[in-house]
């Protein structure tokens, strides 16, 4: 027997009863990023593998181990994008839109590819949603970029759940006498470092600073600290940044572990962490990246963006119940209709009542059926209403309307005046 068809390990389908909580998310994020000046870009998943190995690093465990990468019928070296700043910087440097200084707040929605061991909240297809802003490098907008996030978790219910994580990773120059610092004494240490910490210490030693194994942790609590190579610009530029947190009233916490897995990070650096997903516990991280637009031929650019993970993020609302009522429920009113006179009928005062309120959830009923079959499908479907279309109710120009959630006796609507009762009753309900 030939063995079944099943999606890929790690790419999951996602199903009827779980997207609607997925737009919820997307719409929420959306109209926050509307609201505060962002326009939105969509780039291809499929890019040249050279564009990542020049901008995330060929060194990052991402390249090296963790892209799907393959040639086309041309031979050309092409790869599933794996993040999305990248890719971005590509299409701002393509068609030229940051040119002449011009500012540009970006956001994208997506998904990325990485070979990586799936498990809760992990998994080789995900989705991210991301924000890349160019031309601007004071600490005014890597404090939006914070600030936004604080209130989406607060509009999603989640902000008791989550910690804001900071660092700074100074200049390239900087960073570049702080990792001479840091090889050296980890070279002093090399054998208690775990096997994956010494192979990072040739190609990545700040990488070392965020390992997992409690070893080689015992060994960084002595190791030297970024914060005392920072140069005066980044130092001043760091303490602008909590300056505007603090006013705001954001809570956070310093961490000068936190370096992020990509070569490209300079200055700030974050990461929105919980404790409510297991090892998963990044739920949103980015930072700034002034010298990647230039590093991938362009002009001098700053920019600075982030990146939060859709899946980690639905899950969350669903362990926390953060979960709308109306999310729950995709059907507002079920239409119910018996005969083919009523069917027909059915379908013209539908498009009518949809007419008049095109936001509302109707849904009529498809297949016939008996009075109690047809019922069964309007509970099934979550709906607050039922409205019921037969003999009786075709001979007086009316609808039967029926609450299928909590109490209230069955009516008769004229179908004139159904759009308003519906407008008054699904509002209310």
């Amino acid at each position: 027997m030939s063995k079944s068809l099943q999606a890929i390990r790690g790419m999951n389908d996602i199903l009827p009863e779980q997207t609607p909580l997925w737009r919820y998310f997307e719409g929420t994020v959306a109209r926050l990023l509307d609201n505060y000046g962002y326009k939105q870009i969509r780039m291809p998943i499929v890019e040249f593998t050279e564009l990542f190995k020049r901008s995330i690093g060929e060194v990052t465990d991402i390249v090296e181990k963790e892209m799907y990468t393959f040639e086309d019928r041309n031979g050309d070296s092409l790869t599933l994008r794996p993040e999305g700043t990248a890719a971005c910087v590509r299409a701002v440097l393509e068609h030229g839109i940051t040119g002449g200084g011009q500012v540009q707040k970006l956001w994208y929605i997506g998904p990325m590819f990485r070979h990586e061991r799936p498990q809760k909240g992990r998994y080789r297809q995900f989705h991210q949603i991301g924000l890349e802003v160019f031309n601007l490098d004071g600490p005014d907008i890597d404090a939006e970029l914070i600030i936004m996030t604080w209130r989406l978790w607060g509009e999603l219910g989640i902000r008791d759940a989550v910690k804001l994580e900071l660092n700074s990773l100074g200049t390239s120059e900087s960073r570049g006498h702080y990792r001479e610092a840091l090889v050296e004494y980890l070279s002093a240490h090399h054998d208690k470092l775990d096997e994956d910490s010494q192979r990072r210490l040739k190609t990545n030693p700040l990488r070392v600073l965020d390992t997992k194994n409690a070893d080689t942790q015992a060994v960084l609590v002595d190791a030297p600290k970024m914060a005392d190579y920072l140069d005066d610009e980044s130092r001043a530029h760091f303490e602008g940044l909590k300056a505007r947190l603090d006013a705001v009233g954001i809570p956070y916490v310093l961490n000068p572990k936190l370096v992020r897995g990509l070569d490209y990070y300079s200055k700030t650096v974050f990461e929105w962490v919980t404790d409510k997903l297991g090892a998963q516990g990044t739920v949103c991280a980015g930072g700034r990246y002034d010298g990647l637009v230039e590093q991938m031929g362009g002009k001098p650019t700053p920019g600075v963006g982030f990146a939060m993970g859709i899946e980690r993020l639905v899950l969350m609302l669903e362990t926390l119940e953060q979960i709308p009522q109306e999310i729950a429920r995709q059907v507002d009113v079920y239409l119910c209709a018996f005969g083919e006179e009523a069917e027909l009928a059915g379908l013209a005062l539908a498009e009518r009542v949809r007419d008049e309120l095109p936001n509302l959830r109707l849904q009529v009923n498809a297949g016939a059926g008996s009075f109690k079959s047809q019922f069964k499908k309007a509970d099934k479907s979550g709906a607050l209403y039922a409205l019921i279309l037969g003999d009786d109710e075709m001979a007086q120009q009316v609808v039967g309307f029926k609450p299928l959630r909590g109490q209230g006796e069955q009516q008769s609507i004229a179908w004139d005046a159904l759009a308003a009762h519906l407008a008054t009753c699904v509002v209310q309900g």
